[in-house]
């Protein structure tokens, strides 16, 4: 069962990315510049982009080509038409550059000396290298210290790209010629500004962009969507000297005025650490921490999400960022994350687990089980909320067109010739083909609360005296002969409805303060609690006392997050 479940959450939990924002300040002088993004602005056009800022003329944006025929020795005008170039012009027809994309070098041309700030959403850096021709790079290069890392510091563990046959060379303003681009003869000097972009004519070929290399599990960064829960991040140490990283939160900025989505806060992030118990430990990342990496080594770190903490509306954005920075002042990265305030609709699946009973007609107090029972559980929320617990389900190809994947109460809805792909899903200690919403029916009555956390569920599990599932229905039983001469049971004489009122307190954290992954979005708990009538004899008669108590936790896990049952 549980690796079952375990399938179908990983099937239908999905994240999705969205925007936070930064933004840069390019100080750009007359004639050509070279800049460098880190992320990605191409939600508004250019001519949006720079409708204030007169001066910028031309753009230029380098895309990375194995076979170039664009630079070749030496980089001077940009050629217009080959696979290396996108262009804008101000005012032109036919620009082939619409938009700046991130992690991207560009030429920019102005007319007078200009400061142009630029907003983006930042991306997980990224570059590469190409062995023929020339590479056209920026770098996340640090600026903690008060000056940018030197040529040689920042290219010590990448020293091709810097050797005596390499050539690089900077934009230093006006016109392009002899005096710009500048060729950098001492690296030992020269400083990686992470703002500009610059050649290198070097045989080598490569992914660096930084003496340590993130690589995460998701390629936006961290990027939980409505339910991811867990993201890894494999840190390596290119140097040959222990590293001290150090990971802070940042807040995004505000997003530009151009209809872009509000930010609802900062993404909760909780950094994952085992415990002498080999269990998770999830701790709030609310100030900077320190990673030590050993030289030449990777780590693997693990950061999760506190989703009880996430109070917005449905489907509210989060959004913010981590720094990864080094004592040694070398580089500065931004990893971009995102999430999602999720909504509970769907289906889910668990146990509540009974750990006490207590006996009302015999007086007993509430004693601890021998063992702890196992009930399973299912629960369906509809997209308005409604909570109905479930006898059973069905899950596959719907039998009404398109035949879409589906949930569906009986057999009846699968369509008939996929039955192979659909299952079956049954809560065996309850009556056949219910589904508990709460409205009172006849011989069910109404329920209360909702599936929420910080809420109670209640709903009332009726078995009526005649239903095949009533333990007085047994026809193998002496005692249900049916000796009242009916041909038919009668209420209350040889058989009784038995009546569980079952009740979900939904807890913020998990029931005795144990770490569960996704808790609140693709998991969900807490206390449980069921009191049976109708199966002792009072004072009026067999099967109208009170009767038994049991109390324990329930544990429930998100199969599906489709929000509609269909009949």
């Amino acid at each position: 069962m549980k690796s079952f479940l375990l399938a179908l959450v990983s099937l239908f939990l999905a994240a999705t990315a969205h925007a936070q924002w930064q933004s840069t300040t390019y100080t750009l002088k007359s004639g050509w510049n070279s800049i460098y993004l880190h992320g990605d602005a191409s939600y508004a056009t250019l001519e949006t982009l720079f409708a204030s800022q007169s001066a910028v003329q031309e753009v230029w944006r380098w895309n990375p080509n194995p076979n170039q025929v664009g630079f070749t020795s030496t980089p001077l005008l940009p050629s217009n038409g080959t696979p290396e170039w996108s262009k804008w012009v101000r005012g032109a027809v036919g620009n082939s550059l619409i938009g700046m994309t991130g992690q991207s070098a560009y030429l920019v041309k102005c007319s007078a000396a200009v400061s142009v700030a630029i907003a983006y959403k930042p991306m997980p850096p990224s570059n590469t290298w190409v062995r023929s021709g020339a590479n056209f790079l920026g770098f996340p290069s640090s600026n903690g210290a008060g000056n940018f890392p030197t040529f040689s510091s920042y290219f010590a563990t990448f020293p091709t790209a810097i050797a005596a046959n390499a050539k690089i060379f900077k934009y230093v303003g006006g016109d392009l010629g002899a005096g710009n681009p500048l060729q950098v003869f001492s690296t030992a000097t020269e400083r990686v500004d992470r703002n500009q972009a610059y050649w290198f004519s070097s045989e080598v070929v490569g992914n660096f962009y930084a003496p340590v290399q993130i690589s995460l599990s998701s390629t936006d960064g961290f990027a939980f969507g409505r339910r991811g829960s867990v993201i890894t991040a494999r840190v390596m140490n290119r140097t040959a000297a222990v590293m001290t990283l150090r990971i802070a939160p940042v807040a995004s900025v505000s997003p530009p005025p151009s209809g872009q989505e509000l930010i609802t806060a900062g993404v909760p992030i909780t950094r994952r650490t085992l415990d002498n118990q080999a269990a998770w430990v999830e701790t709030p990342i609310s100030a900077a921490y320190d990673e030590v990496i050993a030289p030449n080594s990777t780590v693997e770190l693990s950061f999760g999400i506190n989703r009880s903490a996430m109070t917005g509306a449905a489907n509210a954005l989060y959004a913010s960022l981590l720094r990864f920075t080094d004592s040694a002042n070398t580089f500065d990265i931004l990893i971009p994350a995102t999430a999602r305030k999720d909504t509970l609709a769907g289906l889910w699946i668990g146990e509540a687990t009974v750990s006490a009973v207590e006996s009302k007609p015999l007086a007993n107090a509430v004693k601890p089980a021998g063992s702890s029972f196992p009930l399973r559980y299912i629960i369906h929320v509809d997209d308005a909320g409604t909570a109905r617990v479930l006898s059973q389900v069905f899950m596959g190809p719907m039998a009404a067109a398109p035949y879409d994947f589906g949930l569906c109460k009986s057999e009846a809805g699968l369509k008939a010739d996929a039955k192979s792909a659909a299952r079956r899903i049954v809560a065996t200690h309850m009556p056949l083909d219910r589904a508990l919403d709460g409205v009172a029916k006849a011989g069910e009555p109404a329920g209360s609360g909702s599936f929420a956390l910080g809420s109670t569920l209640t709903r009332t599990i009726a078995t009526p005296f005649d239903d095949p599932t009533n333990p007085f229905v047994h026809q193998y039983h002496p005692d249900h002969d049916n000796k009242s001469g009916q041909t038919t049971l009668v209420a209350g004489q040889e058989s009784y409805t038995v009546t569980r009122t079952v009740s979900f307190t939904f807890t913020a954290t998990p029931p005795g303060g144990a770490s569960v992954t996704g808790w609140g979005s693709s998991v969900i708990g807490g206390t449980y609690a069921e009191a049976v009538s109708g199966l002792h004899r009072d004072s009026v008669g067999v099967g109208t006392g009170d009767g038994l108590r049991l109390t324990g936790t329930f544990e429930l896990r998100r199969a599906s997050e489709l929000g509609t049952l269909n009949p």
